[in-house]
């Protein structure tokens, strides 16, 4: 199973679907958890793959409990 890393002071994991679609139906449906946190995270998609970065911006780009909070939240989508 594909885990959370941290990579330059960002926790990241890279998540893998069958196809495009796939990828993107997933990034609609957690980009409605997200706001609701409030908490927006960096991503990239490339066909199946949905590249996600998380740091908290205002607490001077590091790794925080709302970090830990939307993995936990993604990982569950």
């Amino acid at each position: 199973m594909n885990q959370w890393t941290t990579v330059e002071g960002k926790l990241c994991k890279t998540f893998q679907f069958k196809d495009f679609p796939e990828a993107m139906a997933w990034m609609v449906k957690a980009g409605f958890a997200i706001e609701k946190l409030n908490h927006h995270p960096e991503w990239t998609n490339i066909y199946n793959k949905v590249e996600v970065k998380l740091c908290t911006h205002d607490a001077g780009n590091i790794v925080t409990n709302k970090d830990q909070e939307l993995a936990a939240m993604l990982d569950k989508i």
